[in-house]
């Protein structure tokens, strides 16, 4: 991907997000700021917990309500979302400009109402189809998600569905609320491994052929790798590296970044113990200092335990938050186990 010199289609500056859980104050979204550019699919990556779904979430307000933004903008066409207080507010966003899918579809469903029934509701409430049109669109929207027989397939409910067509049916819904930016929340961790493959597919094909502009949300970075064109690398509610899915893959520079990428099944040799990242990420309710990953970090430097790290810009479309990059760091070579994926990408 060339550099993005165009405007992006959405802007999140210096974001700030909490949570009051029991008394006490759970900083969950550290000071992100984040660019999304029209027509590209971005993929945030991150263990379980650093705050991917918490950031995309604040996109169309959604966030539990003992959460607040404490600071920071996401500007979308002129507006900034993080001044909207009210479900009237919202409801110009959610669905009908930003849609979401989430990744348990059995409890995204009204058991009670058919297939065809949800769908019209879409249609109804964000592109006022009702009658006729809402059913023709309804079983054009099946057979874009590939639903066979939609026809039939559109009065049946929920139960009648195996997990790979609830999830196809989510995704029908989401596009029947038109969006422009369209939010996938882990879809596929609910599927069996060759019906992942099916959705992921069939979610680049659309984001094509429908010029959506995507945001893949996942903990796995092998899902992502071949239908992002930007990776953002999610931390303890911070993103440490941002780049090309090329860029990230083959050249990452943060050692968070180092870590997910070595823990990576297909890196693995027969006889030898897959990688893993030693202790836990840090608790959000207590003050960080210095740079989040240094406690789990075998290189970590002296000043990763005292000061927050910049971005440091190693392209115009690269860059991390790590003192490796800084001019004083002594020089230290990602794991050799990296040099692996270069081998998986030719192969």
């Amino acid at each position: 991907m060339s550099e993005k010199t165009e405007n992006p289609i959405l802007r999140v500056e210096h974001l700030d997000i909490k949570f009051n859980l029991r008394g006490k104050v759970l900083h969950a979204i550290r000071d992100v700021s984040l660019d999304l550019y029209e027509g590209e699919t971005l993929a945030i990556v991150g263990e379980s917990g650093s705050g991917k779904s918490v950031l995309t979430k604040a996109f169309m307000g959604l966030n539990d309500i003992n959460g607040w933004i404490d600071h920071g903008s996401i500007l979308y066409q002129g507006k900034d979302l993080a001044q909207y207080k009210t479900e009237k507010e919202w409801l110009t966003i959610r669905g009908r400009e930003i849609a979401m899918v989430l990744q348990d579809p059995m409890t995204s469903l009204n058991p009670l109402k058919t297939i065809g029934a949800q769908i019209e509701e879409a249609l109804r409430l964000h592109q006022g189809l009702r009658g006729e049109a809402a059913k023709a669109k309804t079983i054009e929207l099946l057979n874009d998600v590939g639903i066979t027989e939609p026809e039939r397939r559109r009065k049946q409910y929920p139960h009648e569905f195996s997990g790979g067509m609830r999830q196809r049916v989510i995704i029908a819904i989401a596009l029947a609320c038109n969006p422009r930016i369209l939010i996938c929340d882990e879809p596929t961790t609910a599927l069996d491994v060759t019906i992942q493959a099916q959705i992921i597919r069939l979610i680049y094909d659309l984001v094509h052929k429908l010029h959506l502009t995507a945001i893949y949300i996942t903990h796995d970075l092998g899902v992502v790798a071949n239908v992002a064109d930007r990776v953002a690398v999610m931390y303890a509610g911070d993103i440490v590296e941002i780049g090309t899915s090329r860029e990230v893959f083959y050249e990452p520079a943060h050692p968070y970044t180092w870590a997910l990428l070595s823990s990576l099944p297909q890196l693995g040799k027969k006889g030898e113990d897959l990688y893993t990242i030693r202790g836990t990420p840090p608790n959000l309710y207590n003050e960080i200092i210095g740079d989040a990953f240094a406690p789990r970090n075998p290189q970590a430097l002296q000043a990763d335990f005292v000061e927050r790290p910049p971005f440091f810009e190693i392209t115009p479309t690269h860059k991390a938050r790590t003192w490796l990059l800084d001019s004083r760091a002594p020089h230290i070579d990602p794991p050799k186990v990296l040099s692996r994926i270069r081998k998986l990408g030719n192969s």
